[in-house]
């Protein structure tokens, strides 16, 4: 039987995330292993990589409590780091880690960016695309706000191609991480329920990739990373 499909509403993305916000770096450092850090400097040093013939500073959206933003701030001091991100309680969280810095950190809609069009050389986007209601006005905006030839990346989850791996994977997403991430960060929208069934009817690599292009996106690359389990998309604002 297919799984319902997934609330993800205003209201009830706002709220979990917001009651699971003082447990959500250590529940990421614990259920991933800690590779969710490599994760995010592989999707930082190809962003920084990629982004090198457009000056201007670097948007996170979807930021979170700012582990992206402060990747990108600490492997260069160059261009400025924004962060946006819908949950007020992840923003202060975010802002307290990122006090030392000049990284600025706001709360906002990634489906209405409250930024004027072509404002930043590189935009990203972390375990974040999957829980915006609508996929491609949420890429839309994002190369919306990105200058012609810079770059947008979406770091998520994905599934691994390996049959075994694709059988251990749905078995630890939908038994044993809800079972941990409940007991642990107690919220009554079952985030840890959530998360799983989120990943698992959000779009194959090959799909997401065809609404990045839909979005104005050209030049796109996918890398798969830890056999699948994740997967770094790259595109370029077309000129």
């Amino acid at each position: 039987m297919p799984s319902r499909e997934v609330d993800k509403s205003p209201e009830k993305i706002r709220r979990m995330f917001g009651s699971i916000a003082p447990w959500y770096d250590f529940l990421n450092r614990l259920l991933s292993l800690r590779l969710d850090v490599s994760w995010r400097r592989r999707c930082t040093d190809r962003l920084l990589a990629a982004a090198t013939t457009v000056d201007g500073p670097i948007l996170d959206v979807c930021t979170g409590t700012a582990d992206l933003a402060l990747t990108l701030w600490k492997r260069q001091r160059e261009r400025k780091v924004f962060g946006i991100d819908f949950s007020p309680e992840m923003i202060d969280i975010g802002k307290k880690k990122a006090r030392n810095t000049d990284i600025e950190l706001s709360v906002g809609d990634a489906l209405n960016l409250p930024f004027a069009d072509e404002s930043f050389a590189a935009v990203c986007v972390a375990f974040g695309l999957r829980n915006v209601g609508d996929t491609d006005r949420g890429l839309a905006e994002m190369a919306r706000v990105c200058k012609p030839g810079g770059v947008v990346a979406v770091l998520e989850f994905s599934m691994p191609t390996l049959p075994i791996l694709s059988g251990l994977y749905r078995f630890y997403f939908r038994t044993v991480l809800p079972q941990i991430g409940q007991r642990l960060a107690k919220n009554r929208d079952d985030a840890y329920t959530y998360l799983p069934e989120s990943v698992l009817q959000f779009d194959d690599p090959q799909h997401l990739a065809r609404r990045m292009q839909n979005a104005g996106l050209v030049d796109i690359e996918i890398r798969s990373l830890t056999f699948g389990a994740v997967t770094l998309h790259t595109g370029r604002r077309s000129l």
